[in-house]
């Protein structure tokens, strides 16, 4: 049976109202959420207190466990090992004044994870902070640690153009070396309309390997000078930064000569696509691969803000980078310990 009922006209008023509940839902969940993690620190603290004072044991904390089931019928989490856990949780970041107020900012599934998977001070230090800022799912999170990006974003920076430093020094903290997208599942032989059509099929999860402040703007974006149609393989626009970003798809390596079409779309943008409050564009250089030398080479005279990545259709090895993050720590301790005994010699 047909619905006869005449839709009245939608008063603006509506979206307000459902915008402000919309707002107050996120809210209490993250005041749960914070509400929680805040009851795991204190738990977490007080069994490391009176384990550290000698008071208790370790068999004090399944004495505990069966009192908290016993008298709090229906609580759940409250196992042996979930409470070990909030005191490895309280311990681990107790004395980082700097990491202690995000911990709050994350739900607890994450915590665990980051806990569970992280081998040094600074990677979770590291997963924490971007977990906060880019508002990752547990999901999202996982993948990150199989993506290795600590150990990518540390052995290899992003190579830039000195203007994009100059601009925007907090680019480096943006853009990556390299992007994941083994979601697409692309044959190793694809063509160039494969990853442009993979990436707009599978947008949302590049948006997620990009950052969170990455808008879509158009694909095969038209640029028209002097009479003459042309278009860019993808745009975007980072809040952050304030500015548009070109990213140009090559299925094959990096050559320089490719920095010179970039550079002319870049002018192009800022002449007629760039709002007077924004911030000159930014290109990417997306490419299957990439010569370092030869992109240092490339970009150390480039006067457009240009920067050169390469997409990776599989997940990267992550025992093999492990080893070379562990071989990078250690050359770094023993060049700091030779200057520290270098400035010694100096002092006496």
């Amino acid at each position: 049976m047909t619905d006869k009922r005449i839709s009245a006209p939608q008063d603006p008023g509506f979206a307000d109202i459902a915008q402000l509940i919309a707002v107050a839902k996120q809210r209490a969940v993250q005041a749960v959420n914070t509400g929680l993690i805040e009851l795991y620190w204190q738990i977490g603290q007080r069994i490391s207190q009176k384990i550290a004072a000698a008071e208790w044991g370790d068999g004090v904390v399944d004495e505990l466990a069966r009192y908290l089931a016993q008298t709090q019928p229906g609580l759940r989490g409250f196992t042996r090992s979930n409470l070990f856990r909030m005191k490895q949780f309280y311990e681990t970041y107790a004395d980082n004044e700097i990491v202690a107020p995000l911990v709050r900012q994350i739900p607890w599934a994450h915590h665990l994870i980051i806990l569970g998977q992280s081998k040094r001070p600074e990677e979770r230090e590291f997963y924490l902070k971007l977990a906060a800022q880019e508002k990752w799912s547990k999901r999202e999170l996982e993948r990150q640690f199989k993506t290795a990006l600590f150990e990518r974003t540390v052995l290899t920076p992003p190579k830039v153009s000195p203007v994009v430093t100059q601009m925007h020094p907090e680019a480096a903290s943006i853009f990556k070396d390299s992007y994941l997208v083994e979601f697409l599942d692309l044959p190793q032989d694809h063509l160039e309309a494969d990853l442009h059509r993979g990436l707009l099929l599978r947008l949302k999860d590049f948006l997620i390997e990009l950052g969170r402040d990455f808008c879509f703007v158009g694909s095969q974006y038209p640029v028209q000078v002097g009479g003459r149609d042309f278009a860019l393989d993808l745009l975007f626009f980072h809040r952050g930064l304030n500015s548009l970003v070109a990213i140009e798809l090559k299925v094959g390596r990096f050559e320089p000569e490719y920095l010179g079409k970039l550079n002319f779309y870049l002018e192009a943008l800022d002449r007629d696509a760039k709002k007077s409050h924004e911030q000159p564009s930014i290109g990417v250089l997306l490419c299957a691969s990439k010569d370092d030398e030869v992109v240092e080479y490339a970009l150390s005279r480039s006067t457009s803000p240009a920067l050169i990545a390469q997409y990776q259709t599989q997940l990267p090895d992550k025992a093999l980078l492990r080893a070379k993050l562990h071989e990078f720590y250690l050359q770094n301790t023993q060049a700091q310990d030779e200057e520290a005994n270098e400035q010694a010699w100096e002092t006496e």
